[in-house]
């Protein structure tokens, strides 16, 4: 295959054979995954760092008026390569990892972070900026908004301050770097430590013949005779749902509720403190009186003042009906049992799907033979050519980081290029559990007017083929394809002009919009008939079937709230921090979200130790943002529902006004476009069940 010369390439560097620098000519510029090593990735990220100092040293260089053309454009391209190397080592290390990757990652991270420093704290350049920002050029409205965030982000980050607080400043970013990294590495080393093996199949009573079969794949795969049993979730949940044998259902759940708390080489709680501490710091060190006040000015709530006040909204409208919920349950399980029986945490989503059953004669499991992940695809890509007119087709000779993976070139109703789709569907022993979507490249314009269109992945965690019988998928499974399904939408619908304002590069409390506006249709009978066919026999869902999953759609939706509200809770106690935290994690965390909690908190069990999107992702100060966009999307499907779910009209008018504009303007003022005025928490509380008046207009 010919190869195509990087434009990275560096006299005096040896890359030879690097597929990061120098690139094969795959189709719609793919990357290579299967040709990419350690030291590639290595090789990419020094030489990647040397050249964006090269860049930016030209910037600060240039004798000419500083202007937008010649400081901020040449900074928005610069450092193409070593952005190409970390995504690719990210994807690496969340979907692919090894020992070594993570210890070449470890390494690197420091110097990353060291050469970004300088690039925060470069006087030159920032002056080069702010007087772009004092010279009142005529720029387009991207253009100001592009000026406006670099300028305001040199700021944040610590620009004006004296030498000895931007030393500091280094220190805590390069010290909470490498703890990010050490703390999913204990969380993914823990979980993976977990089987359990079983070879009575006596103890089995209650689970499905594919949840049999799919534990004796599990045991297979390991090496185990009989049944095993993990901690990812297409193995864990079934157990906790239906098996009979409680002392298993026990050790299953204290085992996941567990991770990273427990004394020894995977223990979290002390990295935790460290990151609390690191990230108030930084905080206090520019002028602000903790963590989240930092954060909350790059959001859509604005205040944690306001945080609080949505939170406790939720909490005053869910409860009630929470509490009802939980007497419900309790009730059912000692009419089930003796009046000895004490409930714990670990027989809740066992009766209460005995309880739903009863309720509402459903079972999840039953829809699994209509939840073929094959049909799942084409009901989701389906869904997508219904509203907004694209299609999808499978590649199979481009290569990803796994031979699981399926990659799909997307067209627009033109039949243009829109985008290539990575899909990673299945758990693997050295893929992080979860699910969430990254961008691979993003979306931008060239200076010659060529629009550089987006490759995105989305990962997730689903059920296996089991035996002969292909991979099955549970309505939540259904669910969480199309919530990272929406991620990639708004990756792949980009149309502006800087990739640093494409896709989901918006504010935290805005980005969950798209994602969680598409689970909607997971509830709606209209387009579940579109798909749902038995893997068997070829019928469709019986009508019966769907009724009876629309009329159970809002079970337990008030318990469900309140445990994101607690979330949120406990991420805003830790990051409203002023004074060094150095409390017992475990203590702390019952305290910051006992106002949503419905049961004693009598076990030495942990949240916190395995809160990733807190501690390592993007969601410290805004795991409220769940919430926030889940008001946001209720009123847009509310909307929806005025003209038809399907409505290619109204859908036009969501892809013009949100999935494609990216940061482009503020998120209020985009949502507002869009809708034709503020959004009401009136339809969430309406489509949960908590009220029954229509919404007003």
């Amino acid at each position: 295959m010919a190869m195509k010369e990087s434009a990275h390439l560096k006299k005096g560097i040896r890359t030879d054979g690097n597929a990061l620098v120098h690139a094969p000519e795959l189709p719609w510029g793919a990357v290579a995954f299967d040709r990419i090593s350690e030291q590639d990735i290595r090789e990419a990220v020094t030489l990647g760092i040397r050249q964006e100092d090269e860049e930016i040293a030209g910037i600060t260089a240039n004798p000419a008026k500083p202007t937008f053309q010649n400081t901020l454009l040449p900074l928005e391209s610069a450092g193409r390569l070593l952005e190409e190397a970390l995504t690719v080592m990210g994807i690496m290390l969340n979907n692919a990892t090894s020992d070594a990757l993570e210890a070449m990652a470890q390494e690197l991270t420091p110097m990353v972070s060291e050469h970004n420093d300088n690039i925060r704290f470069n006087r030159a350049l920032f002056e080069r900026i702010a007087a772009v920002k004092r010279s009142g050029e005529r720029l387009t409205d991207e253009e100001q908004r592009l000026l406006d965030v670099t300028y305001e982000e040199f700021v944040r980050r610590g620009i004006h301050l004296p030498p000895d607080r931007q030393r500091r400043l280094r220190e805590i970013t390069r010290k909470t770097a490498k703890l990010t990294l050490q703390f999913s590495k204990n969380v993914l080393d823990d979980t993976n430590s977990f089987l359990l093996t079983v070879t009575d199949k006596e103890r089995l009573r209650g689970l499905t013949a594919l949840q049999r079969a799919s534990a004796a794949q599990t045991a297979r795969e390991r090496g185990k005779k009989g049944w095993a049993f993990t901690l990812q979730a297409p193995s864990m949940r079934p157990l906790l749902m239906y098996c009979k044998d409680r002392s298993m259902r026990k050790k299953v759940w204290l085992a996941y509720n567990r991770l990273g708390m427990k004394n020894g080489r995977w223990d979290n709680r002390p990295l935790v403190k460290e990151l609390v501490n690191l990230r108030r710091e930084r905080a206090q060190i520019l002028g602000f009186d903790c963590y989240a006040d930092l954060v909350l000015t790059r959001r859509m709530a604005g205040k944690k003042e306001r945080v609080a006040q949505f939170l406790e909204e939720l909490i005053k409208a869910y409860r009630p009906q929470a509490v009802s919920e939980y007497k419900e349950l309790k009730a059912y399980i000692l009419k089930k049992e003796t009046a000895a029986f004490k409930p714990k945490p670990w027989d809740d989503a066992y009766y209460s799907r005995m309880l739903k059953k009863e309720k509402y004669d459903f079972d999840a499991e039953t829809l699994r033979p209509y939840f073929e992940l094959g049909n799942v695809i084409t009901g989701v890509f389906g869904l997508a050519k219904t509203l907004y007119g694209i299609t999808f087709k499978e590649n199979k000779a481009l290569p990803a980081w796994d031979r699981d993976v399926k990659v799909y070139e997307v067209y627009d109703t033109d039949n243009s290029f829109l985008a290539l789709l990575y899909a990673d569907f299945h758990p693997r022993r050295n893929k992080k559990s979860g699910a969430w979507t990254f961008g691979i490249k993003g979306q931008r314009h060239t200076e010659d007017g060529r629009n550089i269109r987006p490759h995105v992945g989305i990962t997730m965690n689903f059920s296996k083929p089991a035996g002969k019988k292909p991979a099955l998928l549970t309505l939540e499974e259904v669910t969480t394809f199309l919530h990272e399904f929406g991620h990639a939408l708004h990756e792949m619908f980009s149309n502006t002009r800087f990739e640093s304002q494409s896709g989901t590069n918006v504010y935290w409390d805005f980005v969950e919009l798209p994602s969680q506006f598409m689970e909607n249709y997971a509830l709606e009978a209209d387009f579940l008939k579109t798909f749902a066919l038995h893997y068997k026999t070829g019928r469709t869902m019986p009508s019966d079937m769907t009724d009876k999953i629309i009329r159970s759609k809002n079970y337990h939706a008030a318990t469900a709230c309140l445990r994101q509200v607690g979330f949120g809770m406990l991420d805003m106690a830790y990051y409203t921090l002023t004074e060094p935290f150095d409390e017992d994690v475990i203590t702390f965390e019952k305290k910051a979200w006992k106002k949503s909690i419905l049961r004693p908190q009598n076990l030495k069990v942990c949240m916190t130790t395995q809160f990733q999107h807190i501690m390592t992702g993007g969601y410290a100060a805004g795991y409220y943002s769940y919430k926030w966009a889940e008001l946001l999307d209720a009123d847009a499907f509310a909307y929806f529902k005025e003209n038809g779910i399907f409505n290619r009209k109204t859908a036009q008018k969501f892809r013009d006004n949100i999935l494609s504009r990216g940061a482009t303007q503020d998120p209020n003022i985009l949502y507002k476009n869009f809708r034709g005025k503020e959004p009401s928490i009136e339809a969430m509380l309406l489509r949960d069940g908590i009220i029954n008046d229509t919404p007003k207009k």
